[in-house]
């Protein structure tokens, strides 16, 4: 089949992070990217991207109740406009909407009470931001790139012991699309597609988000709910390293992984892809890669089900900011049921519990504020 027409259900996702999409030339990559892509293997290609960098972390603080929020979504504005400017393009004509909807946000009836549904709307700004800016700029380069809606297409589950925090700040999506969801996605038009990460659809019919790091999976729950060929995470390092290259100038990259490996790895500190991300894909077996948005000619580390594990130390990671709830007492030993009554309080509080350390007289948890409302 000639590259013109891919094949309408053949897919590559395509991720690219907030500092992938800040500056003119990394679109141009993008667009390079997915033109080479659709082109390389008959297929058509989705591309899902962050906000622009640094704004999800100023639409978290208006989130948050900040008192300069008007200051903050101006300055949020004017950042826009000013890459818009860069990128040749009508600022009023491209965002005009999108940043009146931001605007009106400050002034929502339920802002007073930061209610999790507004927190969530106010939180997805950003990629509905950088995702209309990025394909009315791809289009202007002569790319036949739509734009689609996220929250169309991913749509929240609920899951059991989930906070309302979760069920609308952390949210998890399913992976088996019915005949007509897939029928839908694969008859719009355009053969190269630009959606957002992070967000995704309600059951109210509002938004909510998949939590920070929610882009990569994002395009990982697209990948499986598509059947893609590939879903490519496409970042600032050039993949997977056995330790963290900034601090270990010896690390080592690790070209190829199974997905265990790749999500112990993900699991315990390495914040190149969101550990998350991986189940959706390794469920659906759709491979996965990570590359260098900079540097696309390196080979990147590549993630599947046919990888070799060998023994020995594949990688050394760490993590910072982890809650430590450490339980002690001569009580617990021997004593039948102790650690299932400890449980059923984390339990009925919804908090997720990561590692656990136990001895005869201590049990020791840890959990991740950055999945859990702590």
């Amino acid at each position: 089949m000639h590259p013109a027409s891919p094949a309408p259900d053949r897919w590559i996702v395509l991720k690219f992070g907030g500092t992938s999409v800040s500056r003119r030339h990394r679109w141009d990559t993008i667009g390079s990217l997915a033109k080479r892509r659709a082109e390389e293997n008959d297929a058509r290609v989705l591309v899902v991207v962050s906000a622009l960098s640094g704004v999800t972390n100023e639409l978290t603080a208006i989130a948050d109740g900040a008192a300069d929020s008007d200051a903050r979504i101006a300055q949020l504005e004017t950042r826009h406009r000013q890459f818009l400017d860069e990128l040749g393009l009508d600022a009023e004509q491209v965002l005009g909407q999108r940043l009146a909807a931001l605007r009106a946000l400050a002034t929502d009836t339920r802002a007073q009470e930061r209610t999790l549904a507004w927190q969530a709307e106010v939180l997805g700004q950003g990629e509905l931001l950088s995702s209309t800016l990025g394909a009315a700029y791809l289009r202007t380069q002569g790319l036949d790139f739509g734009w689609t809606d996220a929250r169309q297409w991913l749509q929240a589950s609920t899951l059991p012991n989930q906070t309302a925090w979760a069920q609308r700040l952390s949210v998890s999506c399913g992976i088996v699309p019915s005949e007509d969801w897939r029928q839908a996605f694969n008859a719009q038009p355009a053969p190269l597609l630009l959606t957002q990460g992070f967000i995704a659809g309600h059951a109210d019919g509002g938004t909510c988000v998949l939590g920070r790091g929610g882009s990569d999976t994002s395009a990982a729950y697209f990948g499986a709910l598509l059947g893609a060929r590939r879903v490519e995470i496409w970042t600032d390092v050039p993949g997977m390293f056995s330790a963290n290259p900034r601090e270990v100038p010896d690390a080592r990259l690790l070209t190829r992984l199974d997905y265990h490996e790749a999500q112990e790895i993900a699991t315990t500190g390495a914040k190149v892809l969101h550990a998350r991300s991986i189940k959706p894909c390794r469920d659906a077996g759709v491979p996965m890669a990570i590359l260098d948005t900079e540097r696309p000619e390196l080979p990147g580390t590549s993630i599947d089900g046919g990888a070799a594990t060998v023994p020995g130390v594949k990688a050394i990671s760490r993590r910072n900011g982890i809650v430590l709830v450490s339980m002690e007492g001569i009580g617990m030993w021997q004593q039948v049921g102790f650690l299932a009554d400890v449980f059923e309080r984390f339990k009925r509080h919804g908090l997720s519990v990561d590692l656990i350390g136990s001895s005869e007289t201590n049990v020791t948890v840890s959990l991740d504020p950055s999945e859990n409302l702590v």
